[in-house]
């Protein structure tokens, strides 16, 4: 794991600072602590931090071509690395080392950008080809490895791992994008490709761009992968769960070639217990596991991880998070760079730095839920559509659709009265019900917090438009495939995998994901949705393939999730933080917020009349960022 930086000009006659990038690489060196590498040539400069995993003696970057015309700057793995470059060798190409690094740049040679489809791992790279005056730059399918870019007003194109480099460069815009606010307001991050500047990108998971000097002049991104929205479900078949279990050892063996200490993170539910039992199964020695607990019971999973620990004899290591911890929630603005209000991120960053102490590489359970339907919201969204489509439209819009305007919210009521949030979502598309339903704060709710200045410098944007970009011309037949392509392309890269970069590059720790490799993806995508719905708590699928490899106490209880109690701490410990918080949103230059509005929000929370948590914590990871 590493970060990559560059500076591009689109005329071979502009100079490029290599001192400039130098500035700007090292503001990531976090990411690659071992080493540091440059490339200079007319009108482009790249940059490189190495975390070594692999070939630890030969691995530094930048790495060539044989005749040194074609330099790469590289950040991630690619797993099937060998037989790539097995291939390779037999059509001619002549290696230097035994890097992963390396097969890219003879993959480019032969395949040009076509060799991102034999490439099977987690990556963002950029590629410099001297004979062609061409940058290709490319990020994974998935999009577990970042890449922001910018295109400056001097023409030229910089780019790197993480927001604080750009920042290092004195011709960046840092002009807020209000419609970013909006937008982290409605999903607690911003969903790519917006930053929160207006002047850089995020470039797209499976999205590469070519930029090629004295021709091209501004940035173009291409899609070369997408999820198989289209592909038709397998028939329910008895084998199905031994195919399971099956796929995912492969991805998981596939994960584990390391030439530094590997171990896992285990949170004791289904999916990281299910990644520990296929490492314990493939290698000889007890694997490492990390766990985070909380002291609050309903939110500590620790005895269910140690219960996995046990069952798989593993070496197992538990933190608690405590009160001493939340110092570090002011370091999450500088982590992440941009407002970000994932309430898990404060474990995570805990986890990471707990197994830093132990191993290099963690493997991680992250995809089971999007991939096998384990979200709740996932049984509801479908049940809710069945309903819409027994209820003729001239009912949903003339009784229904009233009389969610008024029902009262009831956050208190036990949850069969509370049917605000269902009678909503009945009377909308399904597209906006889901909407409704990931949502922190709903759209009513959002726009009483405005205030009327924001509210009219946004001219009319909501955050409707993100999902609307993701489903043009796109049909579903089934609303549970349309929420899952939804979370893959919004919730997947600009949450789930975001967190988990910058916590564990915070922490110098790489972290590999078996459930994200593409063949898999592809393979879980066609699982009958019946099959993975039966019993409760869904991921059915997943499940009964583990049934002999992990406690069925363990598959079966209820789920809990990886969070936090926010609601606990911002009436307790972190009241005054919070107060404070809301107070410098009341004041701030930006006018962004009505101060009766969040004064109310902060009100109600603290009465325990409604619990507005995670939407306090919104506004507390707001304001630690403009603070900042």
């Amino acid at each position: 794991m590493c970060g990559i930086s560059g500076i591009f000009s689109f005329s071979s006659e502009q100079s490029v600072d290599g001192e400039l990038l130098k500035s700007m690489n090292r503001a990531q060196s976090h990411r690659g602590p071992d080493d540091e590498g440059y490339y200079l040539a007319p009108g482009v400069a790249l940059g490189h931090r190495r975390l070594s995993i692999i070939d630890l003696s030969g691995g530094h970057q930048p790495i060539f071509n044989e005749d040194g015309s074609v330099a790469i700057v590289f950040n991630g793995e690619i797993y099937n690395h060998k037989a790539v470059k097995s291939e390779l060798e037999t059509l001619g190409h002549t290696f230097a080392s035994h890097s992963d690094t390396e097969t890219i740049v003879h993959a480019w040679e032969e395949w040009g950008v076509d060799c991102l489809v034999h490439l099977n791992g987690m990556f963002a790279f950029a590629v410099w080809d001297n004979n062609q005056k061409v940058l290709f730059v490319a990020r994974d399918r998935a999009g577990e490895k970042p890449i922001y870019y910018s295109h400056l007003d001097d023409g030229s194109v910089i780019f790197g791992s993480e927001l604080k480099v750009l920042k290092q460069h004195p011709l960046l815009d840092k002009t807020l994008n209000e419609r970013s606010i909006e937008d982290f307001l409605t999903f607690g991050y911003i969903p790519e490709p917006k930053s929160i500047y207006q002047s850089v990108h995020k470039l797209k998971a499976g999205h590469y761009f070519l930029l090629t000097q004295d021709e091209s002049t501004k940035v173009v991104p291409i899609e070369y992968w997408d999820l198989p929205w289209q592909a038709i479900e397998q028939s329910t078949d008895e084998t199905l769960p031994e195919a399971v279990y099956q796929k995912l050892k492969s991805a998981v063996d596939l994960r584990m070639e390391s030439e530094v200490p590997l171990g896992a993170f285990l949170s004791g539910g289904v999916d990281s217990s299910a990644v520990v039992a296929m490492m314990s199964q493939l290698q000889d020695n007890p694997v490492t596991t990390c766990a985070i607990g909380f002291d609050i019971p309903e939110f500590n999973e620790s005895d269910f991880a140690q219960m996995v620990a046990d069952h798989c004899k593993t070496d197992h290591h538990l933190d608690v998070v405590s009160v001493d911890d939340f110092e570090l929630i002011d370091k999450l603005s500088s982590i992440y760079d941009e407002p970000f209000a994932d309430n898990s991120a404060l474990p995570t960053y805990m986890v990471c730095r707990s197994a830093r102490k132990h191993v290099t590489v963690a493997l991680s359970g992250d995809a089971g839920d999007e991939l096998f339907v384990g979200y709740r919201r996932y049984r509801m969204h479908l049940n809710e559509h069945r309903v819409r489509e027994k209820v003729p439209a001239f009912i949903r819009n003339s009784v229904i659709k009233p009389l969610a305007k008024i029902y009262p919210k009831l956050d208190w009521a036990p949850r069969f009265l509370r049917a605000k949030t269902t009678l909503e979502s009945i009377s909308m598309s399904p597209a906006n019900a889901y909407l409704n339903s990931v949502s922190i704060l709903r759209h009513s709710d959002r726009f009483s917090l405005y205030s009327e200045s924001f509210k009219r410098r946004l001219d009319g944007y909501t955050s409707k438009s993100v999902f609307d970009e993701q489903l043009e011309g796109k049909s579903f037949s089934c609303p549970v495939k349309m929420a899952q392509y939804i979370d893959f392309k919004t919730w997947m890269p600009s949450d789930i995998l975001t967190k988990v970069d910058r916590a564990s590059m915070a922490n110098s720790l790489e972290v590999r994901v078996p459930m994200l490799d593409h063949n898999f993806i592809e393979w879980a995508f066609t699982l009958p949705l019946s099959d993975n719905l039966k019993g409760q708590n869904g991921k059915s699928c997943l499940k009964k393939a583990m049934e002999p490899h992990l406690p069925y106490d363990n598959l079966y209880r209820d789920k809990m999730g990886f969070s936090s109690p926010v609601a606990n701490w911002l009436r307790g410990p972190l009241k005054s933080k919070l107060r404070k918080a809301l107070d410098n949103l009341i004041g701030s230059k930006l006018k962004l917020f009505n101060e009766t509005a969040l004064n109310r929000l902060f009100n109600e929370h603290q009465s325990e009349r409604h619990d507005h948590g995670t939407a306090l914590w919104s506004l507390l990871m707001l304001s630690a960022f403009i603070e900042s």
